[in-house]
């Protein structure tokens, strides 16, 4: 039963009905009993800076920010971690005596999932060959980076957008074309796929796993479906696989606390629910 003094978080889309990340805010505030809510907020791209200016004014605490509107909320933050201002974009608001807080935790929760799931894993194990270019290429390139990489190779189809990442992250970023992909991941310690290929209703990622070190790890930011070909591929010929899932929960982790004053755990059940609620 919320109260009162219910502290009221949002996630800002357009869409946002395919968002699943009510469904794991309000577990978390089912499993810690909090006096608190976190509901859905459709905005058009036109009204989002509005809407986001908005959010002192109405009461949240804060919000998560999703596709297309996280450079958008960059913007419109008055001040911003300087993990989210490398990567140029925001997904989580936090409001703070009226005033709107911008971070990034698209690279945490990266970072995270690969803890949670392979425990031994480190980002200096050896390079890092990540494909794609997009925002979460950023995100996942500043992360590595941050957690002590000393080379990633970032591959993409069009060379021009990996070297803008390049160009803002600096020179351990090593950009390559497709065609270089089986060189790019001869000795790789870690693969990662950015791009939405393997996703539900995408082609599949078309890639030849067989120049990478049987111990590498593989992981896809696709978490629909949660094997794709890429992880089942790499499980068959018996490298270690992280699927995307784990991505979107521990991201939402900080902004939980910020808000809720909680630091939730990321569970089994929690991802049962958050596929299958």
């Amino acid at each position: 039963m919320l109260s009162g003094q219910a502290r009221v978080a949002a996630v800002i889309g357009w869409p946002i009905s395919h968002s699943r990340s009510p469904r794991l805010h309000g577990y978390w505030l089912r499993e810690y009993a909090i006096d608190g809510a976190y509901v859905p907020l459709a905005v058009p791209p036109e009204a989002v800076e509005q809407a986001l200016r908005a959010l002192p004014a109405l009461g949240f605490v804060g919000a998560n920010v999703t596709l297309p509107h996280k450079e958008a909320a960059a913007r419109v933050c008055e001040t911003l971690t300087d993990r989210a201002r490398r990567i140029g974009a925001v997904n989580t608001l936090v409001v703070r005596d009226g005033v709107l807080h911008g971070d990034n935790t698209d690279g945490y929760g990266f970072i995270e999932n690969l803890r949670q799931q392979v425990p031994n894993w480190r980002a200096a194990n050896g390079p890092a060959f990540v494909l794609g270019s997009g925002g979460s290429a950023r995100a996942v390139c500043a992360a590595l980076l941050e957690a002590g990489a000393r080379e990633v190779r970032l591959l993409n189809r069009t060379l021009s957008r990996a070297e803008a990442i390049a160009e803002a992250l600096g020179p351990a970023i090593r950009c390559a074309p497709l065609s270089e992909c089986s060189r790019a991941m001869a000795d790789a310690a870690l693969l990662v796929n950015t791009t939405s290929l393997g996703m539900t209703g995408q082609p599949p990622l078309d890639l030849d796993l067989e120049p990478l070190p049987n111990d590498a790890v593989v992981t896809d930011l696709v978490y629909a479906p949660l094997e794709t070909t890429l992880l089942a591929m790499a499980r068959d010929r018996g490298n270690p696989v992280v699927d995307g899932l784990g991505m979107l929960l521990h991201q939402a982790r900080p902004g939980f606390k910020a808000w809720f004053g909680q630091d939730p755990e990321v569970t089994d059940t929690l991802r049962q629910v958050v596929l299958n609620d």
